[in-house]
């Protein structure tokens, strides 16, 4: 993924002001208020107060769904950065997954003055686009991390390219099946819908492209773990003649997992998965699943609060960062980090 960059000038009152080229959001200056008329960045008063005061940095992380699993080690990645860094941090969202009540919550905080930087995670992109114009037009430095928003006024990205690593995903399943160029592939996600879920399924449509494999779904299995095993069995069993299954994500690979162990075909049927559960590692070490691709949530969590506590401390440019995505195996499952 390439990195998009976004260079922030000093809100000094004595100091002229710094006229810097951007990557799609325009050029950043001083400021007393929100966003400029021409649409270049400037930081709140209220921020820049702080700043000169040496106000620890409030800095919150609005994750789609922090009732997720993936949502714990962001959460330690976060807490670490925050106190190396004397930030205030915290991560907020809605259990469940709405997206009217995350964007509600960003809203009040925006509304009260209570953040000096924003991170945001969302399940639709379309969703929290509005919100994110609504953060930088008031001059509130935001970034998105986990899941992107290209098309939005974020100022960065923190996080896994999905298309790319969606691509990665399908090519290393075609190694697992050494050649075999006939047969379905199976392909489950707990938001069809979501954003993200398009990207990666994107890219791994992409990485199959020309291996004569018939691709089915994605099917959409919910969060729910119970119902989640169900729409795996009842998928599977409308289907013959399937060579492979993959997981876009956390827990559509555990419910995948969990069918193809138990359906006793783990030798004959090749699976990859994302993220790194308890439950993944163990499918792995079982020899039901033969790899995941981890995202380094703890990185993402870390990453997000310093690149926005870099910028409204010190200046820094803000970088698109790819936390990229790391093949765990049988091979390396010892030294890779459990992400719940």
């Amino acid at each position: 993924m390439s990195a998009r960059t976004l260079l922030r000038g000093l809100a000094a009152a004595t100091a002229a002001a710094a006229t810097l080229t951007l990557s799609a959001c325009g050029a950043v200056t001083p400021a007393d208020s929100g966003g400029s008329e021409d649409g270049s960045f400037e930081l709140a008063s209220h921020i820049q107060q702080r700043i000169d005061d040496g106000e620890p940095m409030r800095i919150k992380l609005s994750y789609h769904d922090p009732s997720l699993a993936f949502a714990t080690p962001i959460g330690a990645g976060m807490e670490k950065a925050g106190e190396e860094l004397g930030a205030d941090v915290a991560l907020i969202g809605p259990t469940g997954g709405d997206a009217a009540q995350q964007v509600s919550e960003i809203q009040t905080l925006i509304q009260q003055k209570a953040v000096d930087g924003l991170a945001v995670s969302s399940a639709s992109s379309d969703a929290l686009k509005p919100v994110i114009a609504q953060a930088y037009d008031a001059g509130i430095p935001v970034i998105s991390f986990n899941t992107d928003n290209p098309d939005s006024k974020q100022m960065g990205f923190v996080g896994q390219d999905l298309k790319g690593s969606g691509k990665a995903q399908a090519e290393r399943l075609l190694e697992e099946l050494d050649g075999t160029n006939e047969g379905k592939v199976v392909v489950f996600s707990v938001d069809t819908g979501a954003g993200w879920s398009h990207d990666r399924f994107g890219g791994f449509k992409e990485g199959l492209d020309g291996s004569g494999l018939e691709i089915v779904g994605p099917v959409n299995v919910g969060n729910e773990p119970s119902a989640a095993y169900n729409t795996v069995e009842s998928t599977m069993s409308g289907q013959s003649g399937v060579v492979a299954v993959a997981g876009l994500d956390c827990c559509s690979t555990t419910a995948a997992a969990k069918w193809v162990a138990q359906s006793g075909d783990a030798g004959d049927i090749a699976m990859g998965g994302f993220d790194l559960l308890t439950r993944t590692a163990e499918y792995i070490d079982e020899g039901v699943l033969d790899f995941t691709i981890s995202q380094n949530p703890a990185e993402q969590g870390y990453q997000a609060v310093k690149v926005l506590h870099d910028f409204l401390t010190e200046g820094t440019e803000i970088e698109g960062m790819d936390t990229g995505a790391q093949f765990i195996t049988q091979d390396n499952l010892d030294e890779a980090t459990v992400e719940d």
